[in-house]
């Protein structure tokens, strides 16, 4: 059985619960990378991907911390790489991520959460929340192009294969393109975060769609979007 221990290092001296669980939680992107072994990324480099500002040796520092902490346990599968799995503690966790996920949509306004585009983030985002239901039984590539970012951010590819995971790529794959994508980081973070939709954004000419018109047609519907996407933004409601 495994049981939740705590830091003894900036302790707050509190036999208070909330006291108690900040120590392990509310350390510098703990609740972040949290948020990354919640949805199920085992592996260092997929937990990288979900947390792209935050440095290599952090990230293992954090590990460690979790493990001692009897959030998580290594498990070395039989490929010989490491991955990292929760324990019913840390899984008791999905309710608190949850909700401070909810609480951050509902009381956050639009323009702040805007202001913090990453395309790494989404793009990744994106790949684990598709849904491939209404997409065509073959494989489907679909290519994002932001034109104001750099050479190096600018073209990423979505291949989902029938049966397999979405695979989320960088460089080219060499495969034939159904559906291009093109519009500013900005307008595809809002999409994706239910602040406008992928018709009001084509109306506005933010968004282009270009190949597949079935693809095009049902994107609102497979690109998944945020977990928190459907809760309705109330900071604005409580100036008013």
């Amino acid at each position: 059985m495994h049981e939740v221990t705590f830091m003894t290092q900036g302790s707050y001296h509190q036999f208070c619960p909330v006291a108690m669980a900040a120590e392990v939680l509310c350390t510098r992107w703990t609740m972040v990378l949290l948020r990354e072994l919640v949805v199920g990324s085992t592996r260092f480099n997929d937990l990288r991907r979900g947390v792209p500002r935050m440095s290599p040796a952090l990230l293992s520092k954090r590990l460690k911390e979790l493990e001692r902490a009897g959030i998580l346990t290594r498990i070395v599968p039989g490929d010989g790489g490491t991955e990292y799995h929760l324990t019913p503690a840390g899984r008791d966790l999905h309710a608190v991520i949850d909700a401070v996920g909810l609480w951050g949509q509902r009381w956050f306004e639009a323009d702040v959460s805007l202001k913090n585009l990453d395309p790494s983030l989404l793009m990744w985002d994106m790949r684990r929340w598709l849904d491939p239901t209404p997409l065509p039984d073959r494989r489907c590539v679909i290519q994002f192009l932001y034109p104001e970012l750099s050479p190096a951010q600018r073209l990423w590819w979505l291949v989902v294969q029938p049966g397999e995971e979405v695979d989320l790529c960088s460089v080219d794959p060499g495969f034939d393109v159904d559906l291009y994508v093109s519009c500013d980081l900005r307008t595809m973070t809002a999409i994706w975060m239910g602040v406008i939709t992928v018709r009001a954004a084509r109306e506005m000419q933010s968004l282009t769609l270009t190949g597949d018109r079935q693809l095009s047609r049902d994107m609102q519907t497979w690109l998944g979007l945020s977990p928190f996407a459907a809760e309705k933004k109330r900071a604005r409601e409580a100036l008013g």
